[in-house]
C-alpha cells in the first residue's frame, strides 16, 4: 500500500500532502574542523545536548580534531539502545560549539528551516529507524553511518508554516513535562529532607523539626520489645496459582514501593490460605511486611483487610496490633536510623539478608501516639502530592508519545 502523505492529526488550515524530499535536498555533510575558535568549554554533549564544562582535555591542540557543530546542525550518534536500534540523529538546539570527530555532522540547506520541527522529526525512531537500518553498518559496540546512503534516503516534509506549528506544539509539551518533572523532583527531595529532620538522628532524643505543641523526648525502643516479629509457614511453589488469595514475594513489595506493576501476580488457593494462616496467623491492617532478601528493608504497610499471604523468610512480618500508628511505623522504616541498622545487620557480602532476629532488634524512636499520627498524615499528604504530579507527568508523556505518532507522517 502506498504510504499516506498526510498525518492523522493536523492544525487547522493545513490540508496539502507533505512533500517527498531526498535528504541531500535537506542537509549536506560537513567536515568543518575547529581552528581553535572554540575551546574546551564549547564542547557539546551530543547524547544530552549541553555544553560539557567538565571535559578532560590536557592538550589544546587536540581540539583541532573536533568538528564544528552549529545551531540547527544534526549529528549522528551510533550507540545502539532499546529505543534506537541503529543509532540516532540529534539536532543542535543550544548554540554553536564543537563535537568529537567520531560524530558525523550535517548542516541544513533547506530554506526556510524550523529548528524545533526537525528536533523532533530527526530524532524519531519511528520515522528514522528504517532509514538508518538501510544507511548504517554495524560494528562491535555501535553503528557507523554511511553518509552517501543516508543522503539518498527520502523523508516527507510539510511546508514551513506547518513545521513551525508542529515544532512549537512539541516544545510547549516538553516545557510542561519539564515543569511537572521539576515539581515532582522538588517534592521527592522535600520528602527525603523531612524524613531526616522529622525523625531523631542516631543518639538524639528529639527531631530537628516538630509540629507545634510537642516537646517531650522520643522513647528509644526495639521493635521486638513491642510486637511479635515473625514470618509465615513455608508454602511450596507448586501451590502457587493464577487466582485466589494474593501471594507476595519480596520483589513484589519492591515494585509497589516504586509504584510499578509486578512482573506477574501470584496467588494461592483459598483452601491453602485457610490451612496455612491457621498455623501462622492472618496479616492485619496496620501490620508491616519488610523485605528480607534482594533489595532489603523495603516496607509494605497493610492498609486493608483483604486476605494476603507471602513468601516465608524472604519477608519479615511485624505484627503491630495497633501498638504503633501503622503509617508512622511505615515511614519510620524509610528514615536513616532504621535503614542504617538494616544495612549494618545484613553484614558484609554480595547478598545481604534482613532476618527475623534482626527485625526484633530493629531500633525505633517513638513519640506520643498523637505526634505519630500527625507525622504519618504529613507524609501521606506529601506522597499523595508526589503521586499526583507523577500521574500528570505520565499523562503528558503519553500525550507526547501519541502525538509523535499522529502528527508526523
Amino acid at each position: 500500500m502506498e504510504k499516506s502523505k498526510k498525518p492523522a492529526i493536523r492544525f487547522k488550515g493545513f490540508t496539502d500532502d507533505w512533500e517527498q524530499r531526498k535528504f541531500y535536498e535537506l542537509y549536506e555533510k560537513t567536515s568543518r574542523k575547529n581552528d581553535l575558535t572554540y575551546g574546551k568549554n564549547d564542547i557539546i554533549s551530543v547524547a544530552n545536548m549541553y555544553y560539557k564544562s567538565d571535559s578532560y582535555i590536557t592538550d589544546e591542540r587536540y581540539l583541532l580534531t573536533y568538528n564544528i557543530f552549529e545551531l540547527g546542525d544534526i549529528a549522528f550518534e551510533g550507540n545502539r539502545s532499546k529505543n534506537y536500534a541503529h543509532g540516532r540523529f540529534v539536532e543542535n538546539t543550544i548554540g554553536n560549539g564543537i563535537v568529537s570527530h567520531v560524530f558525523d555532522v550535517f548542516k541544513p540547506i533547506m530554506n526556510p528551516y524550523d529548528v524545533l520541527f526537525w528536533k523532533y522529526a530527526i530524532n524519531s525512531e519511528r520515522l528514522m529507524g528504517n532509514i538508518l537500518l538501510r544507511s548504517t553498518k554495524a560494528s562491535t559496540m555501535m553503528t557507523n553511518l554511511v553518509a552517501s546512503d543516508f543522503l539518498q534516503e527520502e523523508f516527507l516534509v510539510p511546508i514551513y508554516a506547518e513545521q513551525k506549528k508542529i515544532g512549537a506544539f512539541f516544545q510547549h509539551l516538553d516545557n510542561l513535562i519539564t515543569l511537572h518533572q521539576r515539581k515532582c523532583d522538588k517534592l521527592v527531595n522535600m520528602k527525603k529532607a523531612m524524613l531526616e529532620k522529622m525523625f531523631p538522628k542516631n543518639g538524639e532524643k528529639v527531631p530537628e523539626i516538630r509540629f507545634k505543641g510537642f516537646t517531650d523526648d522520643w522513647e528509644q525502643r526495639k521493635l521486638g520489645e513491642l510486637m511479635n516479629v515473625t514470618s509465615v509457614k513455608r508454602i511450596h511453589q507448586s501451590d502457587w496459582t493464577s487466582s485466589g488469595v494474593r501471594f507476595l514475594r519480596a520483589r513484589d513489595i519492591v515494585s509497589e514501593a516504586k509504584n510499578e506493576e509486578p512482573d506477574d501476580y501470584l496467588y494461592i488457593s483459598e483452601e491453602k490460605y485457610i490451612e496455612y494462616s491457621a498455623i501462622s496467623g492472618k496479616v492485619q491492617v496496620g501490620d508491616l511486611l519488610v523485605t528480607g532478601v534482594g533489595t532489603i528493608g523495603i516496607p509494605l504497610l497493610i492498609r486493608n483487610s483483604e486476605p494476603l499471604y507471602f513468601k516465608d523468610g524472604n519477608i519479615i512480618w511485624f505484627q503491630n496490633n495497633n501498638i504503633i500508628n501503622g503509617i508512622f511505623l511505615y515511614y519510620s522504616f524509610w528514615c536513616k536510623q532504621i535503614q542504617d541498622y538494616i544495612s549494618e545487620s545484613a553484614g558484609i557480602g554480595t547478598v545481604g539478608t534482613y532476618t527475623i532476629d534482626s527485625g526484633k532488634k530493629t531500633p525505633i524512636s517513638l513519640p506520643s501516639i498523637s505526634e505519630q499520627s500527625k507525622i504519618g498524615r504529613y507524609f501521606v499528604e506529601l506522597d499523595n502530592l508526589i503521586t499526583l504530579h507523577q500521574r500528570k507527568l505520565e499523562k503528558l508523556k503519553n500525550i507526547k508519545k501519541a502525538m509523535l505518532e499522529k502528527m508526523f507522517v
